[in-house]
């Protein structure tokens, strides 16, 4: 029988670019941060993970040493995007299962520090047949939004709500990487980067670390010093992977998102469409968040426009999708956001989200997805947590 596993502890640094701060930097800033969150010393953990892609080896071990963290098992994994999700999910799993009480979850990531190693922009993989013939993120994104346009009847106005509305919402974040709102036409002004995305319809390269402290109950009564918090329990976790049939999928109907919301929400005894109060997750592109309504199973397939434009997915609708501003606006640290999403969702449900809280949440969805364009299909792996107070 897997035990209640309860969220202690969360920290992160601000989003951005951070050109002057190592790997090691960002990552030792995020755990302290959530160490005094929780209150606690760093010498109670049992166990540590990290999500991280490009970062240097023993990451995990490099950063925690400043802490005074050693001799206990540390473990870094990368699974694209949602690496700090999967960073997240083991350690769920271990405590979840009796093998430890209490442990970190990290993710970071400098895109500053990778870029000077490589050069601007993500660098290919041996044998990326897809990205040679054009195939990458943007152009597949693209035709996310051309379908949903298409097939859905959704608008350029559709397409360039979510943007609209998350750089709004990151005006009231503090620690989000964009600070600043954007009109229609300013998304559509920007530069064309895959017709018909343009520049503010993407997210940007990040600088940036998240940490979350989860603990089983005991570990919970003995360390929880914030009695004025609610309790919030992480109540299932999921890492969905796609599979060779997924190789001619259909944008619209990701089965990676599709499965993993409906596995996520069946552990936790909950129905999307009803349950859930609030969700984060990755939206990269614009048009990404809004495909994402009806395969997360906020609203019938089809729907997902009609979601939209009656501003259910905003603060103050039925259930708000990315009130932190989401990565468009908090900016993407590629292994950061995984963890950074359960951390948005936590302090939703303890009431501490300040200008941007939705409204009585007691059940929030965090969900990540990433992937490499490579072969002759594209892998998609996504991360699903559920928490609830």
């Amino acid at each position: 029988m897997n035990r209640d596993v309860y969220v202690l502890g969360i920290g992160q640094t601000i989003f951005g670019k951070h050109e002057g701060l190592t790997v090691n930097d960002l990552g030792a800033t995020a755990a302290l941060s959530a160490v005094n969150d929780a209150e606690i010393s760093p010498k109670e953990f049992q166990v540590a993970y990290c999500g991280s892609i490009n970062s240097p080896p023993n990451v995990i071990q490099s950063t925690l040493i400043r802490l005074g963290m050693a001799r206990i098992p540390m473990f870094t994994v990368e699974n694209a995007c949602a690496s700090g999700s999967s960073a997240v999910h083991l350690l769920y799993r271990d405590i979840a299962h009796g093998v430890y009480d209490i442990g970190l979850a990290l993710g970071v990531e400098s895109m500053s520090a990778f870029n000077k190693k490589f050069g601007k922009g993500l660098i290919g993989i041996e044998g990326d047949l897809q990205a040679k013939l054009s195939l990458t993120m943007p152009s597949f994104f693209a035709m996310m939004c051309n379908r949903l346009m298409e097939e859905r009847g959704a608008t350029l106005e559709d397409i360039c709500y979510p943007s609209i509305k998350n750089h709004k919402a990151g005006m009231d974040n503090p620690f989000s990487q964009y600070k600043k709102e954007v009109s229609f036409q300013e998304i559509m002004d920007s530069p064309m980067i895959s017709d018909p995305i343009t520049v503010l319809q993407c997210c940007p390269q990040s600088d940036g670390a998240a940490a979350v402290i989860l603990c089983s109950e005991k570990y919970y009564k003995k360390f929880n010093k914030n009695h004025h918090r609610p309790m919030v329990r992480l109540v299932s976790s999921v890492i969905e992977v796609s599979g060779p049939e997924d190789s001619s999928y259909d944008p619209l109907a990701l089965e990676t998102n599709i499965q993993g919301a409906r596995k996520a929400c069946e552990i936790a005894g909950v129905e999307a469409w009803k349950d859930i109060d609030v969700l984060e997750i990755h939206d990269a592109f614009s048009g990404e968040e809004l495909a994402a309504y009806e395969m997360l199973g906020l609203c019938p397939p089809g729907e997902g426009v009609a979601f939209a434009r009656s501003g259910a997915a905003e603060l103050g609708g039925r259930c708000p999708v990315n009130p932190s501003g989401g990565l468009l606006s908090m900016g993407h640290p590629l292994g950061a956001s995984g963890v950074r999403v359960v951390n948005d969702v936590t302090r939703q449900l303890w009431g501490e989200a300040g200008k941007n809280q939705v409204e009585d949440a007691k059940v929030g969805m965090a969900q990540m997805l990433g992937g490499v364009l490579s072969g002759i299909e594209s892998a998609v792996v996504g991360g699903f947590q559920v928490l609830i107070k």
